[in-house]
């Protein structure tokens, strides 16, 4: 068959052939139709995230779209190495795949499921989101964040304030279900717009960026002092920093709860549940995301790009 082929670690994977994966008991052969390039693959491809194990030469993609062979779509999660998703075919154990909706195309539906599932464990599982509450979201303007708006949404917020520093971007997302508008390149008047939002009432925050404008939000919401009613700020990302500067007598004096979210908060058996309602709701919700799709021959001219907004979605032509 045909891949992309990671040959040595840290290099880009190159299109030639590799060999055809055999199923054994409880596995299943997908022809794959489309696979999502993230930052998590690119991690795991160069070695330099703890899951990756697998040496050279292999095929990465840890999930993509495809069809059985009774031909039912389906959404599949973790193939079995060295078989990744970026190839003509996958063998994936039968219980990682999920049926998928007819009316939402395949590249779509590739794009919208890591990021789809990072939000939907963050609210469901980490924050336990009651419909009717308000979710402020820092970073909103990448594609997770984005998704994050609409999946709030569909979980049944009733206000979605978003946070950014592209005002364009930001105004884009009043289209797609967010309420309220915070500009992080506001400057001195930030922290008053922080105040004046979190007096009005935030339950829950989704924080992709940490850094300065978590550090901002966390003071906001403490100066508000709703000890009644605890703010969850749920830590997904860390793309404006690693580290931040937080006083511990803010903590002392506020009801906040912060928690994580990610693969090791969040239990394998749930993030199966979470990606089967994320699957089963694309149709209905009409999740959005911008996409950029590639054929897997071009694999080396994606994989150079940045890893973003749009989603890059490798494709097979089956």
């Amino acid at each position: 068959m045909k891949a992309a082929v990671v040959d040595e670690l840290g290099a880009p994977p190159v299109f030639r052939d590799f060999e055809d994966p055999q199923p054994t008991d409880g596995e299943v052969l997908v022809a794959v139709t489309a696979s999502a390039l993230t930052n998590f693959t690119k991690l795991r491809a160069a070695g330099k995230h703890y899951s990756s194990t697998t040496a050279p030469p292999f095929v990465p993609g840890i999930d993509g779209i495809g069809r059985l062979d009774d031909g039912r779509r389906v959404y599949f999660l973790f193939p079995r190495a060295p078989f990744g998703g970026m190839a003509e075919t996958a063998v994936v154990p039968a219980f990682r795949c999920i049926p998928v909706p007819d009316g939402v195309d395949d590249v779509t539906l590739a794009a919208i499921a890591d990021p789809g599932m990072s939000s939907w464990a963050a609210l469901e599982v980490r924050a336990d989101l009651v419909p009717g509450e308000t979710v402020l979201i820092n970073g909103a303007t990448g594609t997770a964040g984005g998704l994050a708006v609409q999946v709030a949404k569909h979980l049944g917020a009733a206000k979605v304030i978003v946070a950014g520093r592209s005002r364009a971007a930001l105004d884009a997302l009043l289209d797609h279900g967010a309420d309220e508008i915070i500009d992080l390149s506001e400057g001195d008047r930030l922290d008053a717009t922080l105040r004046e939002s979190f007096a009005r009432g935030v339950d829950v925050v989704l924080d992709y960026l940490w850094g300065p404008s978590a550090e901002a939000i966390l003071t906001a919401a403490a100066n508000a002092g709703r000890g009644d009613h605890p703010l969850r700020f749920i830590q997904i990302g860390t793309a404006s920093a690693a580290t931040i500067a937080l006083p511990g007598a803010l903590l002392h004096s506020s009801a906040i709860e912060i928690k994580g979210s990610g693969t090791g908060a969040v239990s394998p058996k749930a993030i199966g549940g979470i990606l089967a309602k994320l699957m089963d709701a694309a149709s209905s919700a009409n999740f959005q995301v911008a996409t950029r799709a590639f054929p897997l021959a071009h694999v080396e001219e994606a994989w150079a790009m940045e890893a973003g907004t749009p989603r890059i979605v490798l494709t097979t032509g089956h």
